[in-house]
C-alpha cells in the first residue's frame, strides 16, 4: 500500500519504533492520528511531523481501555475520514525482578498491553477498514516472540502470543481486504528498553546490540515498493550488518505473512 493520501493510526507514537514510524509514514504523504498514553511524547510526535510538512494530530489513548481505543478509531475517521493503515505497536516490558519473582501485578500489566491490548485493538480498528474498503496492519511483535527470552519470560509470552495472533489472522486478506503482518524487532533503542540491560547478567547481555528505530520503521511503512527481502529477513536480524532490502516492505503487498 502506498502510503500517500492514506490515513494512518499509531499506538505508541509518542518514542521510539511508533514515532520513528509515524515520521516515515509522515514523509510519505500519509496523515498520521498520533496515540500514545504519553501526551508530551505524543505531541512531540506530531509537532516533528508538522515542522517537516505533514499531517498529524493527537489522541490520548490508555490502549488497556476499550473505550479509548473506540475513541481513537472515532477519532482518525472524523479527522482525516477514515483509517487505512494501523501500527498496532503500544508496548511494555516486565520491570525486575525477572519472573517468577515479579509480582503478580506487574507481570498482568505486561501481558495486558503486551497481548489484550494488541488484540483489543484489532477489534476496533478492522471494522473501520471494512468501512474504507480494505487496509494493512502491522502488529509489534519482538524476536522474542520467535525465541526464548531469558531476561523477560512474560514479555516473551505476550509476544509470542502476537506473532500467533498474526499469523492466525490471515484470513482478513480474503475476508476484508485487510492484511494482517507484524514486525520482529531485536533490541532497540527506545525509552521501554534502555536501562533494561544494566539489569541483566552478563551472559544475558550478550548478542543484545541495541539498534536505532528508524531501522524498523522502513521495515513498518515507508513507503517503497521494491523485491521482498530473502526469506530469512521476515523479521529483521539485529545481528545482521548487512542493509535492510526494503523500505516499508510490510504495508506492501510482496510482504509475506510473519
Amino acid at each position: 500500500m502506498d502510503p500517500k493520501g492514506r490515513v494512518a493510526i499509531i499506538t505508541g507514537a509518542g518514542s521510539g519504533i511508533g514515532r520513528a514510524t509515524a515520521l516515515a509514514l509522515a514523509g510519505e504523504g500519509a496523515s498520521l492520528a498520533i496515540a500514545d498514553l504519553n501526551e508530551q511524547g505524543g505531541r512531540e510526535t506530531v509537532r516533528l511531523i508538522e515542522d517537516a510538512g505533514g499531517k498529524a494530530a493527537f489522541v490520548h489513548v490508555d490502549v488497556t481501555k476499550r473505550d479509548d481505543l473506540k475513541r481513537m478509531v472515532s477519532f482518525a475517521e472524523q479527522t482525516f475520514g477514515g483509517v487505512d493503515i494501523f501500527h498496532n505497536n503500544a508496548g511494555i516490558g516486565t520491570p525486575q525482578p525477572r519472573f517468577p519473582a515479579a509480582a503478580l501485578e506487574l507481570w498482568e500489566k505486561t501481558l495486558t498491553v503486551d497481548l489484550w491490548a494488541v488484540i483489543a485493538a484489532l477489534q476496533a480498528v478492522v471494522p473501520a477498514m471494512r468501512r474504507r474498503g480494505g487496509g494493512v496492519i502491522v502488529n509489534t511483535a519482538s524476536l522474542a516472540g520467535l525465541i526464548a527470552h531469558f531476561p523477560d519470560p512474560v514479555y516473551s509470552a505476550a509476544k509470542h502470543g502476537v506473532v500467533g495472533l498474526t499469523r492466525s489472522l490471515a484470513f482478513l486478506r480474503d475476508e476484508a481486504n485487510v492484511r494482517v503482518n507484524c514486525i520482529c524487532p531485536g533490541v532497540v533503542d527506545t525509552p521501554m528498553v534502555r536501562g533494561v540491560p544494566s539489569s541483566m547478567s552478563g551472559r544475558d547481555r550478550r548478542g543484545h546490540p541495541r539498534i536505532r528505530p528508524q531501522r524498523h520503521a522502513r521495515w513498518s511503512g515507508d513507503g517503497d515498493h521494491p523485491r521482498p527481502p530473502p526469506p530469512h529477513h521476515r523479521s529483521p536480524d539485529p545481528l545482521s550488518r548487512r542493509p535492510i532490502p526494503a523500505r516499508g516492505f510490510s504495508l506492501t503487498p510482496q510482504a509475506p505473512y510473519t
